[in-house]
């Protein structure tokens, strides 16, 4: 199965704000631009699948109406990691200990008393494995970096902690509106 995973366009948020699981909007000027830089490159009248947050729905739904798609299917398990109580602060503002403890254990610690990374993953795969049973040849996935680094560990065939700490290790270098096209 080819999937054609695709980071929602630049949310409205201020610089250097932690938004995580955050429902934001993105300006009808980033839809637009992510839209015509995808459309030449995504399969028509595959099956769409989203993060429910905003961000990606806004995407998923022009996509899918513009390819020839069936509506997206929303799925709770391709949202953003939640960072708790850090969600929507300024990095500048969440106590650098803090910063440092999630930095020494990336895979297991909850920043902000919100999810590891380890518990993404679990999601994560729970996703692609029922993905897998539907047999399909192409799927446009709409969601975040996190998700998409794991869901790109999938194409390697690890477990749940190997894709937890590919994940956590793998720069971030996925740009808003990149697609990644991994094969499971």
């Amino acid at each position: 199965m080819h999937l054609y995973l695709v980071r929602h366009p630049r949310p409205i948020v201020a610089a250097n704000t932690c938004y995580g699981r955050t429902d934001l909007a993105v300006a009808a000027e980033e839809l637009a631009s992510a839209h015509a830089s995808l459309l030449p490159v995504l399969p028509r009248n595959a099956m769409v699948f989203s993060s429910p947050l905003r961000r990606c729905m806004d995407l998923s739904e022009s996509l899918a109406q513009t390819l020839g798609c069936a509506k997206p299917t929303y799925d709770e398990r391709l949202a953003e990691m939640h960072f708790g109580d850090w969600e929507m602060r300024t990095w500048d503002d969440i106590p650098r200990t803090a910063i440092d403890a999630w930095s020494q254990d990336m895979v297991e610690y909850q920043p902000g008393g919100g999810e590891s990374v380890m518990q993404v993953a679990h999601r994560v795969r729970a996703f692609r494995d029922e993905l897998t049973e539907l047999q399909i040849e192409h799927a446009i996935v709409i969601c975040h970096a996190g998700i998409i680094r794991l869901l790109a560990a999938c194409e390697h065939g690890l477990s749940v902690p190997e894709m937890a700490l590919y994940a956590a290790q793998k720069p971030h270098k996925i740009r808003y509106g990149e697609l990644l096209v991994v094969d499971c």
